[in-house]
């Protein structure tokens, strides 16, 4: 079996080639990214191609399935860059897919592409997927998600199947999620878990996550299961609410009202001290809690890690500074640069 991974070599991409890797079922992979890495895995060979304007129908020639996770979260200031790759992308990979006759599809959706909704209890993957309104994240995915009801109409031949995972962490995305989320400004040190003092005690601030080998993992199970097909939820056990943070952390819990966690991230943002328009908070307090039962008993996918595990390390591997050998995940770099660049202008 031949796999192509379109965005490989970030924080999922490179826990799928991982995962890929390890399945005998899988001959070989092919990793496609903007910029070329050095990370060396098994059966994995690598090309450069952006989705926003390369010919990608013959990388996909010959592949048994194709991945889809190429997305931009950066720069936030630059709306129509990030349409060109998060939108317009989706839909010429989804083209080429099916111009070159690959009889499966996975692609990267997200709880981020789910309409509001609850969260004291959880939702299957019928919830509408019309996104939060003010998240352009979410805006995209919902969209994207739109675009792949149509290619399924249009293309039946072709088994698709969309992955909808809470927040993924690992401790090899560390640098990347700082740079992506917290900027240059934010001391290495003061993530550290046990220095974290105190955790916002935010009306409907639940969400989930999962580690980021467990979320390969399932992308893993749903190439090479032929019977998977449609939408499957992915996150680990326990929801993390601001009383579990607490006792995670070792903190204490600070109410702050949700208009308030809103307005301190679109000040910071219009300041440029950070990345985060204020979009992913609304995003964060607004999608619903996801049950993954579906991934569970279908695709058989149970996580290895549980969500404040998965936490827990992100936050580690960020007070170290840690990241893995692709451009996306790499360690190090410039601060100054970053703020040269512009917080929030740069991909």
């Amino acid at each position: 079996m031949r796999v192509v991974v379109v965005g490989a070599s970030g924080n999922a991409g490179t826990s799928v080639l991982s995962a890929l890797a390890s399945e005998p079922a899988v001959d070989s992979v092919l990793g496609i990214a903007r910029r070329a890495p050095t990370l060396s895995l098994p059966k994995v060979e690598w090309t450069r191609a952006d989705v926003s304007r390369d010919v990608l129908e013959p990388l996909f020639r010959g592949a048994d399935a194709v991945v889809h996770l190429a997305w931009l979260i950066q720069p936030s200031r630059a709306g129509e860059v990030l349409r060109a790759t998060n939108v317009d992308g989706s839909r010429r990979v989804f083209a080429a897919a099916a111009a070159a006759g690959v009889p499966a599809l996975v692609y990267a959706s997200s709880v981020g592409a789910y309409s509001p909704g609850p969260k004291d209890r959880a939702v299957d993957e019928s919830w509408p997927t019309g996104g939060i309104t003010t998240s352009f994240y979410s805006r995209h995915k919902a969209e994207v998600e739109q675009l792949l009801d149509v290619f399924e109409a249009e293309h039946p031949e072709v088994r698709v199947v969309r992955l909808r995972p809470g927040l993924i962490f690992k401790r090899d995305a560390a640098s990347e999620i700082r740079r992506y989320f917290a900027g240059p400004l934010l001391p290495n040190a003061l993530v550290r878990p046990s220095r974290i003092p105190i955790v916002p005690d935010t009306p409907r601030l639940r969400f989930q996550a999962v580690h980021s080998l467990d979320v390969g993992d399932a992308y893993r199970r749903a190439v090479v299961d032929e019977a998977a097909r449609g939408a499957y939820n992915v996150a680990a056990e326990p929801v993390l609410d601001p009383e579990r943070l607490a006792a995670l952390l070792g903190a204490r819990r600070v109410r702050v009202p949700a208009r308030v966690l809103r307005a301190a991230a679109a000040l910071t943002w219009r300041a440029r001290l950070q990345p985060t328009p204020e979009g992913w908070v609304d995003m964060a307090l607004g999608v619903p809690i996801m049950d993954t039962a579906r991934a569970r008993e279908e695709l058989g996918w149970k996580p290895r890690f549980d969500g404040g595990e998965a936490l827990l390390e992100l936050l580690g591997g960020m007070a170290d500074g840690d990241g893995l050998a692709t451009p996306p995940l790499h360690a190090g770099g410039s601060r100054l640069r970053e703020l040269a660049q512009g917080v929030g202008a740069r991909l």
